[in-house]
C-alpha cells in the first residue's frame, strides 16, 4: 500500500481514507476505516465512467446484487453511494496479498495440496456469487486474496458493470471486458456469458497457481494472438501436478456445457474434508507464506490515520483522535 497523494480525497462517505491500495480499469482503491473502527476497502469509480448514465445504471444494479452475496469466501459489500458525483463502493478489507503477488513475486507456484484447497474455496465463492445472480467474468489472480483461512474473492459485485461499455466483447475504445490471460472462449468470441465462464477462468487461475505460468501463454506475442489461443488451442498443462491436472483440463474445455459444475468441482477437490465454514480445516499454505501473512497483518495494524494530529493521537478510539474534518467529496 502507498501513502495518499496530494490529489486524493481524505474522506468518502463515512470512511476516512488511510492509504492507497491500488488502481484498476474502473478506478482507485483505498484502505479506509469507518467511524466505528472497521477497516474497509473503498473503490472510487473513474470520473469518465461515472459520467456515462448507462454505466451508472449498470453499476447501481450490480452493487444491489452484490449486497446479496452471502457466504464466507468473498469480501462483503458493506456500503456504497451509486448516486454520488463519483460513485463508490466499500467492501470488507481482506488482510492478505493477492494470488498474483504470492505466485508471481513472493513465493512461486503453490504445492498441489494448496491448489486443491484453493480450488475448493474458489468454487464455494463462485456458488455464492452465482446464487446472487452474478457472473463474475473477471476471476483472475489479482482478484483472489490469500489469507490464513483460505482464499477470498473480490470485485464480484461490479464485474458486469463494464459490460455497458462493450460491443461483442470489446469496449468502444478497444479495451477488453475481462483480463486477456484469464478470459473464457465465449468472452473472446463475444458470445453469451453464463456461469460456466467463471468455471473456465477458475481453471486458468488454478493452472497459474500450480505452475506459475498462464495455461495459454502470456501476451508477449500480442493480445489477439493470446485470445486466438484461448478460443482455438489446447492449454499447456505439462507442468501441472497429476492429482489436479484432469480437473483443470475439464474446467478449460472450450464448450461451456462440457465444463464441470461447481458441485462437481467441490466433490473432486474433497472439499468436505478440507474446508468448512469459510476456512481450511488444516494449514493450507507453505510455512514461508504463513509467516508472510503474519507480517502483512502487522503492517496493517501499524497504518495510522494520516489526518490525526500526532499530539492527540490515541485519544479517539481506533486510529487515534481525529484532526480537522476533511471534505467528504472525492477530490477534497
Amino acid at each position: 500500500m502507498d501513502k495518499l497523494g496530494p490529489g486524493d480525497p481524505r474522506q468518502i462517505g463515512a470512511y476516512r481514507l488511510l492509504a492507497r491500495l491500488g488502481a484498476g480499469g474502473m478506478g482507485q482503491v483505498f484502505l479506509a476505516r469507518s467511524d466505528r473502527g472497521r477497516t474497509v476497502a473503498v473503490k472510487l469509480i473513474r470520473r469518465e465512467l461515472a459520467a456515462q448514465e448507462e454505466f451508472r445504471a449498470r453499476f447501481r444494479q450490480e452493487v444491489g446484487s452484490a449486497r446479496r452475496v452471502g457466504g464466507y469466501w468473498t469480501a462483503p459489500v458493506l456500503d456504497a453511494d451509486t448516486e454520488a458525483p463519483v460513485p463508490w463502493v466499500a467492501t470488507g478489507y481482506v488482510a492478505g496479498p493477492s494470488l498474483q503477488q504470492v505466485v508471481g513475486h513472493d513465493h512461486g507456484a503453490l504445492p498441489e495440496r494448496s491448489v486443491r484447497i484453493l480450488a475448493a474455496g474458489l468454487a464455494h465463492a463462485l456458488k455464492d456469487i452465482h446464487a446472487a445472480g452474478i457472473v463474475h467474468r473477471d476471476l483472475k489472480p489479482s482478484n483472489v486474496l490469500v489469507t490464513i483461512d483460505g482464499p477470498r474473492v473480490i470485485d464480484f459485485g461490479i464485474a458486469r458493470a463494464l459490460e455497458t461499455l462493450a460491443g461483442d466483447g470489446l469496449t468502444r475504445t478497444g479495451s477488453l471486458v475481462g483480463s486477456p490471460g484469464f478470459m473464457a472462449p465465449e468472452q473472446v468470441r463475444g458470445d453469451r456469458v453464463t456461469p460456466a465462464c467463471d468455471v473456465f477462468c477458475l481453471g486458468s487461475v488454478l493452472a497459474y497457481a500450480a505452475t506459475g505460468v498462464l495455461p495459454f501463454g502470456g501476451a508477449n506475442s500480442g493480445v489477439h494472438a493470446l485470445m486466438f489461443r484461448i478460443a482455438q488451442e489446447e492449454p499447456d498443462l505439462q507442468r501441472m501436478p497429476e492429482g489436479i491436472a484432469d480437473l483443470v483440463r475439464e474446467c478449460l474445455r472450450k464448450d461451456p456445457a462440457a465444463r464441470p459444475s461447481l458441485e462437481r468441482i467441490l466433490e473432486r477437490t474433497g472439499a468436505e474434508d478440507t474446508v468448512s465454514g469459510g476456512r481450511s480445516r488444516d494449514p493450507w499454505l507453505p510455512g514461508a507464506l504463513v509467516a508472510q501473512l503474519g507480517r502483512h497483518a502487522v503492517r496493517l495494524l501499524e497504518v495510522e490515520d494520516p489526518h490525526t494530529d500526532p499530539d492527540t493521537r490515541g485519544g479517539g478510539g481506533p486510529g487515534g483522535a481525529r484532526g480537522p474534518q476533511a471534505p467528504t467529496g472525492p477530490g477534497g
